[in-house]
Order: C-alpha cells, then sequence, then structure tokens
C-alpha cells in the first residue's frame, strides 16, 4: 500500500493521536498539512515527520469556523498543489455531568468537533467534487458517542452526530466516488492517563514495553500507532468499496461496529395506544428486549490493579 503523491490534511494533528495518524499518513508516501491552534505545537510536529524522510507543512488555526476549512484547503494546495484526504482529529473535552455543564461547556465542544468536522468534509468534499477526485475521508469518532460514558454530555452528542453525519455522507458522496468512514480509536492519550484503571498499561508505554496482553487482546486498548494503520488504510486506494462506516481499533482488536437496527418489532391491529403498552409492558420490555448503555470494563486483574486510590474510576474516551 503506497500514498505516494497523495496530500491529506490532518486536524488536531500536533500531538496526541492526530501527530500519529499524520505521521503513519507520511511514512506512507503522502505530504501532510498539520494543524494545531499552537504555532509551536505544529512546528514540532512538521519537524518530526520531515525528520522520518516525509512532507509535512503547518496551518495554524482553531477549526470550528468555515473559515478555518478554507484555510487548510488553501494551505495544502498552497504548499502541495492538490488534496485527497482528509483526517477529523480536532477535538477538545470539557467534561462535567449534565447539572454542572455549562452552555459554554456544551457549545465549546459541539463548535470544534461536530461543527469543525462538518465545515472541514464540506469544504473538502467540494474541492472533491470539483476535481472529479475519488477522494478519501475519515472523521474520528469515539467509543463515548457509541455508548455513552458519565459526564460527557457533549462529547457523546458530537461524537454520535459524527457517525450519525457520515452515514448520511456516505449516500451524497458516492456518486463522485468519495468515501468517508468513522474510525473509533481505544487508546492511551493524555486523558486515560489520569485514570486509575489505565495506570499499568500507560506505565508500559512510558517504559518503551508492550502493554499487557490484558489490556490489547482484552480490552483492545493500545498505542496511538496502533490505530494510525487503519487511518492510512482508509486513505488508500485499496480502501474504495468501504465507506459510510464505523469502525473501531486498539490494540490488538478491530471492529465494524453495527449501525443501528431494532433489537425487537411487534406489531398490533389499530396501533399502540397507552392501554395497550401498559397492558403488554413485560412482554415488549424486559430484560431481552431493552439495551444497555455505557461501556462495562472487566475486572482488572490482580497483578494489573493500579497501585494509587481510585480504581474503579470509569474510564472516559
Amino acid at each position: 500500500m503506497s500514498l505516494n503523491g497523495k496530500v491529506a490534511i490532518v486536524t488536531g494533528s500536533g500531538q496526541g493521536l492526530g501527530l500519529a495518524y499524520a505521521r503513519e499518513l507520511a511514512r506512507r508516501g503522502a505530504a501532510v498539512v498539520i494543524n494545531d491552534v499552537n504555532a509551536g505545537t505544529a512546528a514540532q510536529a512538521v519537524a518530526r515527520i520531515e525528520a522520518d524522510g516525509g512532507k509535512a507543512t503547518a496551518v495554524v488555526v482553531p477549526v470550528g469556523a468555515t473559515e478555518a476549512a478554507k484555510a487548510l484547503v488553501s494551505g495544502a494546495l498552497e504548499a502541495f498543489g492538490r488534496l485527497d484526504i482528509l483526517v477529523t482529529n480536532a477535538g477538545i473535552l470539557r467534561d462535567k455531568s449534565l447539572l454542572k455543564m455549562t452552555d459554554e461547556d456544551f457549545d465549546l465542544v459541539i463548535n470544534v468537533h461536530l461543527k469543525g468536522t462538518f465545515t472541514c468534509v464540506r469544504e473538502v468534499f467540494g474541492y472533491f467534487k470539483e476535481n472529479s477526485i475519488p477522494g478519501r475521508i475519515i472523521t474520528i469518532g469515539s467509543p463515548t458517542g457509541q455508548r455513552g460514558n458519565f459526564g460527557q454530555s457533549n462529547y457523546a452528542a458530537a461524537k454520535a452526530g459524527i457517525v450519525g453525519m457520515v452515514r448520511t455522507w456516505a449516500l451524497e458522496m458516492k456518486k463522485a466516488g468519495v468515501t468517508v468512514n468513522a474510525v473509533i480509536p481505544v487508546a492511551a492519550t493524555a486523558m486515560t492517563k489520569t485514570v486509575p484503571y489505565f495506570q499499568k498499561a500507560v506505565e508500559a508505554e512510558e517504559r518503551g514495553e508492550a502493554m499487557p496482553s490484558f489490556f490489547r487482546h482484552e480490552l483492545g486498548f493500545g498505542t496511538a500507532e496502533d490505530v494510525a494503520g487503519l487511518v492510512a488504510f482508509l486513505a488508500s486506494d485499496e480502501a474504495a468499496n468501504i465507506t459510510g462506516q464505523a469502525i473501531g481499533a486498539g490494540g490488538d482488536r478491530l471492529q465494524v461496529w453495527t449501525h443501528p437496527e431494532p433489537a425487537t418489532t411487534e406489531y398490533r391491529e389499530g396501533g399502540w395506544d397507552y392501554e395497550a403498552l401498559r397492558g403488554n409492558a413485560g412482554e415488549l420490555f424486559n430484560q431481552d428486549t431493552l439495551q444497555g448503555y455505557g461501556e462495562e470494563f472487566l475486572p482488572l486483574p490482580a497483578e494489573l490493579k493500579p497501585e494509587a486510590a481510585g480504581a474503579s474510576a470509569t474510564p472516559a474516551r
């Protein structure tokens, strides 16, 4: 698989997962537009890619507004003369439970994750369509958007919304030959480093050692590099038949998420009024038909339990 001659924009790629995606795309031959809100961080990312033998430039702009999306496309065209790939990774967190979450907390996360994905995809798809380019668009979702997570109303709404838009865009982009997918990463980040449950995995990574098999295999939790391969593959010509999908990657695990489908279907002549629902509630709504929510994590083996207090903290991703 080669991305030689391709040009990619990766939003939020100054560090973390975004930088891992950008470096992998560059290793596969693509020239990369690094995006970050901090000029120094962006410059360091560009330098790392160039030190690896790749090509990169930086566009320092906060993702969200249409003007930012236009600046990213212009930056790619000015530096490399074309554009083939978009990865929408930029995001922020403002985690609080519902009654503590302010309008600003909600709006900031929605603006960067959800609106930022929308404006960047709209701008890039316009370029692809106008120039008859069978481009690749990879958005970034989250297990929180798929299942929910305590204290993340804003983040869950944004990530679920991204997957909903991907399904819609796959329909709208099909005729143009453009693919669009959502990657659901499960990887060590600055956020997971603060969660006691992942302490032993994070410590192993920081020592340059392989994470324990329990994390990589049973939990599907790994490094940013474990996710980067999927991003690069979806950006390649080999993935031309994959679109409209939510695909999870982490550690040793790969998952294709189902689209929402009815768990049960029941019919009643004349419809389901209040009395009919009340009379049949036990059959309609029970432990076999009602769906779960949130993520349940396996108990940690004794040797992998965190040394600090708070081992029961629920991971947020």
